[in-house]
């Protein structure tokens, strides 16, 4: 091995030949990091030497190193653009595949200053970098997505649970970048989450456009406590942004609801199991007709998601199928009537993961839109793991184009499966937003939730700061109302806020948290025992509370009544920093909190992601508000 090995660094091509030709099998060996020899071939950069590998060899060209690069990788970072026309011209290689981190044969050839093989990947891909975006679109718990366009604009809803306020509203001019508008259910009565284990609430909501309003629909999940659990609520508005109406409740049992509305104006309302359809009246606010079943789904398992499409004298039919983990998909069938026979598309699944490696995973759960070009895409859900193991983020919001074969089915994206980089849609550009609040207009941005509505009064903003009551309950308890927090969008980013800890007395405390549900969180913040000041890190994980990290900072305090509190973060790793009078210190590490996601606890329903936030907390039940002068939310570390 260390001769081929050799021979391939020094550009030796019959040393190569004569190697492999002597013992082939030398071709899957590895070097000391790890590399396959045909990696190395193409990382090499001897074009002859990589063109005899792929020609002669026993390699194949469909695979993948620990960090899930290819070939194309490898070649790019040779540096040699004949080999990396070669492999895509030839060997048929996508300059656009991502690694585990998202990054591409694009991407490496812009980091790298590779300006000719940038310049044909331009060419080929019909675009440069900045005319391209990457998936997933929308990062962090945007799971369950659907769209709606009226004239040049764009409206999202996702899944909630028990965060509050409830069903988030998204609002985009170029179907990549979104920024929250408002919510269905800002009403803490009728969202009705008091009571409800964290997981349930609102599932799969739906948004349409009719009759000059917006209806949102979505599944209300209850405890397993009754024998109801499931209902489906309508709101609607003559704004997208809301406020909405007090919903209407369709006691009908399933999820993923959405509404259809035929040519002549009936309204209808689409359930799984498979696509089940029922009337409602004129004002979706009651059924009018039993439940049928449309269509079963065509992979016959967990079928779910159901939309309806009407397009050129047929209704589509779209459903998420597979279940949410890595069979995941999306399958469309199509009928000439509404309750006809429906036909499966023969290209289904017109949307699924095929790379069981990829870093984007379990893409289903889709919607069609059509622009106001006339061009047609698909948002979906996907989710992306950490080690291949913990979904940290939560599942998040895809986009890809759609396309019309030419006897009528709609596929995605080619049927590749989902894209990491892909041309921009055709519309207006957009910047994303940035987050750092500094509380000085008297209101909290839309990023924040709270894990069930907050007790009124309880969350103020005045004086340029926020000011949280803090419970008596601890965050472990359904019933705690202080907890604040926004969406986790990156593996990578920081989080920092300044504590003012004056007034904080025996049995307080407040500061950070990191939060998935009641079962599972950390702390970070200020803990006032017996006179002392002490910073702590408490670990919550089902029914154990583990005090990890911890110091006396009484000395430091004493001096000032702020302290800045930052955490860092890098996939399942945790750094917790803090800066009392402008000295900066580290506290401790904690390397592996696969405890914030859906996998990190078989307990109850898990469906959301990690988030990041503050909270407050009074032992003792003595009243306490904690201040907070500003909140950053940085993916620069």
């Amino acid at each position: 091995m260390k001769d081929l090995e050799k021979a391939i660094w020094e550009h030796d091509y019959d040393g190569v030949k004569a190697i492999l030709e002597e013992n082939p099998q030398l071709i899957d060996a590895v070097d000391d990091e790890g590399r396959l020899m045909t990696f190395l071939a193409a990382l090499a950069g001897d074009f002859a030497v990589l063109k005899y590998v792929v020609e002669y060899s026993r390699a194949s060209m469909n695979i993948y190193d620990a960090a899930h690069r290819n070939v194309l990788h490898y070649g790019t970072l040779s540096g040699n653009l004949d080999i990396v026309t070669y492999l895509v011209e030839r060997v048929g290689m996508n300059p656009l595949a991502g690694d585990l981190d998202l990054l591409t044969p694009f991407d490496l050839a812009r980091e790298k200053g590779y300006k000719a093989i940038e310049e044909y990947f331009e060419k080929i891909c019909g675009g440069g970098l900045e005319q391209m975006y990457r998936n997933p679109v929308r990062t962090g718990m945007f799971p369950d997505p659907s769209i709606v366009r009226v004239g040049e604009d764009y409206y999202m809803v996702n899944s909630s649970f028990v965060f509050f306020p409830s069903i988030p509203v998204s609002h985009s001019k170029d179907l990549v970048h979104w920024k929250i508008i408002g919510h269905a259910v800002t009403n803490p009565k009728w969202a009705a989450l008091d009571n409800l284990e964290g997981g349930r609430g609102f599932w799969a909501p739906d948004i349409s456009y009719h009759d000059g309003k917006f209806f949102v629909t979505a599944t209300y999940r209850l405890n397993d406590t009754g024998t109801v659990y499931r209902k489906q609520f309508i709101m609607s508005s003559d704004k997208p942004e809301g406020p909405y109406s007090e919903p209407a409740i369709i006691d009908e049992d399933g999820i993923d609801p959405s509404i259809f509305v035929d040519d002549d104006g009936r309204k209808y309302m689409l359930l799984n199991r498979g696509a089940r359809i029922f009337e409602l009246n004129r004002e979706c606010t009651k059924q009018i007709s039993q439940a049928e079943l449309l269509f079963y789904g065509d992979n016959k398992r967990a079928p779910e998601g159901p939309h309806l499409l009407k397009k050129d004298g047929y209704y589509y039919l779209f459903e998420a199928e597979g279940g949410t983990g890595p069979g995941h998909r999306i399958t469309v069938s199509r009928s000439r009537t509404l309750k006809g026979v429906y036909e499966p598309c023969p290209y289904n699944p017109i949307m699924r993961q095929w790379d069981e490696g990829a870093a984007i995973q379990r893409c289903g759960h889709g919607k069609p839109v059509m622009t106001q070009n006339g061009q047609w895409y698909m948002v979906y859900l996907c989710g992306r793991m950490v080690d291949g193991k913990y979904s940290i983020l939560g599942r998040e919001t895809a986009l890809d184009a759609i396309t019309w074969t030419a006897d009528g089915w709609p596929i995605v994206n080619g049927l590749k499966g989902p894209s990491t980089l892909n041309l921009l849609p055709d519309l207006p550009r957009q910047e994303e937003e940035n987050f750092r609040e500094n509380f000085e207009d008297g209101v909290l941005s839309l990023n924040w939730m709270t894990p069930r509505p907050p007790e009124e009064e309880s969350i103020r903003v005045f004086d340029k700061k926020l000011h949280l009551c803090a419970s008596k309950y601890p965050l472990s308890d359904t019933r705690c109302r202080s907890v604040l927090v926004q969406r986790q969008k990156d593996f990578i980013f920081k989080a920092s806020t300044t504590l003012l800890t004056q007034g904080i007395t025996d049995g307080q405390e407040a500061g950070i948290t990191c939060y998935y549900d009641e079962n599972t969180y950390l702390t970070y913040g200020v803990v006032k025992e017996q006179e002392r000041f002490y910073l702590r890190v408490t670990e919550h994980i089902d029914t154990e509370d583990r005090i990890s990290l911890e110091r006396d900072v009484t000395e430091e305090l004493n001096d000032g009544y702020e302290i800045r509190l930052v955490v860092l973060t890098r996939y399942l790793q945790r750094a917790f920093i803090y800066s009392i009078g402008g000295k900066e210190q580290e506290l401790g590490v904690l390397d592996n909190v696969y405890y914030l996601c859906d996998e990190g606890l078989k307990k109850g329903k898990r469906f959301t992601g990690a988030m990041i936030g503050v909270y407050a907390y009074t032992s003792q039940g003595e009243p306490f508000t904690a201040a907070f002068d500003y909140f950053e939310y940085s993916r620069e570390v």
